[in-house]
């Protein structure tokens, strides 16, 4: 039964403790109060940046030639190797371009053939003194002429043929299919919108996010140039749109060398390798960078008074009077300390228990923390459980 009752005392007592320990009848006397010098310490400070990611090559799928789609060879998803066929379109048109090509090769070869005949009995002929120049000059203009046609004809004949193998559109890299908006019997062309479909080469992803000019200025000065602060970029983790942390760190790889007027921003890459396949084209999610710092100035939240958007801390001062002190906070907090950046500086002194009692320019006795809790244990321990209900209760 006394165990109880003293593992009761001791719980409302740390209650007390933890709501600042000045209710009622647990007056340390002389208006004493708990500080402790602002000091720095290490923190890691954390930054989420949007972004979106694509594949590390994303190839829109055009046809050359226009035409109907006979044949859809592969499916939405569907990994494909390099060179693999992807659609077949319409090519009646361009096999009797072809052929017709192919009989202008056979007839210029046939005419070329003749011609050569020609000019090589006239030259016969010529060594024979039985004609003259001209007719020799006729007969040779007439072959060179023939030549011309030939490699003319041959020329429309390996178009016609690169024409008719521009039906079979296949793809340029290893990937992943993308949508397939057309099917068989769509009429297509070089200018259609949307394309065929896309190839995205997903092995390794690029996350496209975006800092502030001030920041890049900011890591450029301190690396010693652009390069070089890529190059001791910290590793970056990336948040999915489910909010879950993919599972594979990322490197940045390279960044933008022109400042986006519209947003002040540089466009940085940051480069994830992609095993699982897990990572789509086109997906999005929150590029998070951890940053280290030696030597931050930490305060524990419950230190802290919010008014609006503003937060304030009571900062001792001459003549041991409080001043009531707007600080500014990094935005990114653990939930139980603040990172200060502005407003209190390292040696300053706060008060750490008790603030809701406090007012602007009120003369305090300070006492240290340490001070503070033996009181509030001494007091404690001094006092009934039914007693101690009773503070709480005031």
């Amino acid at each position: 039964m006394k165990k109880s009752k003293f593992l009761m005392i001791a719980a409302l007592a740390a209650l007390l403790v933890s709501c600042g320990g000045n209710k009622g009848g647990m007056s340390f006397g002389d208006n004493e109060y708990p500080v402790e010098a602002a000091g720095t310490s290490s923190a890691t400070l954390q930054t989420s940046y949007p972004a979106t990611i694509k594949g590390i090559q994303d190839v829109e799928i055009r046809p050359k030639v226009s035409g109907f789609i006979t044949r859809v060879c592969v499916k939405e998803g569907q990994s494909v190797g390099a060179g693999q066929l992807l659609f077949v379109i319409d090519n009646e048109t361009y096999q009797a371009s072809v052929r017709q090509s192919q009989a202008a090769v056979n007839t210029a070869l046939a005419q070329c053939n003749t011609s050569k005949l020609t000019y090589e009995n006239t030259k016969k002929l010529y060594d024979n003194k039985v004609v003259g120049d001209f007719e020799l000059s006729s007969a040779k203009n007439a072959y060179d002429v023939a030549q011309a046609q030939l490699a003319q004809a041959k020329a429309g004949l390996a178009n016609a043929r690169e024409m008719l193998q521009f039906c079979y559109v296949k793809s340029p890299t290893s990937g992943v299919i993308g949508s397939l908006p057309y099917k068989v019997g769509a009429m297509v062309s070089a200018s259609s919108t949307p394309a065929l479909t896309t190839v995205s080469n997903n092995s390794t992803m690029e996350v496209y996010f975006s800092v502030t000019e001030k920041d890049m200025l900011a890591m450029s000065k301190n690396a010693g140039g652009m390069n070089a602060a890529i190059a001791n970029f910290p590793s970056v983790k990336l948040l999915l749109a489910d909010g879950t942390e993919y599972g594979h760190e990322g490197r940045v790889a390279k960044a933008s060398g022109v400042v986006d007027p519209a947003t002040g921003t540089i466009q940085m890459i940051a480069r994830f390798s992609n095993p699982e396949r897990l990572l789509k084209s086109g997906g999005s999610g929150s590029v998070i960078i951890n940053r280290s710092d030696s030597k931050s100035i930490v305060i524990p939240q419950s230190v802290v008074t919010q008014v609006q958007d503003k937060k304030f801390v009571y900062v001792l001062g001459k003549d041991n009077k409080v001043k009531y002190t707007e600080i500014t906070v990094n935005p990114q907090n653990d939930g139980n300390n603040f990172i200060v950046t502005s407003g209190l500086n390292v040696g300053d002194k706060y008060v750490t228990n008790g603030i809701t009692k406090l007012s602007d320019g009120m003369e305090i006795k300070p006492i240290t923390p340490e001070q503070y809790q033996k009181k509030i244990n001494e007091q404690a321990g001094a006092m009934s459980a039914g007693e101690i209900v009773k503070e709480l209760q005031k």
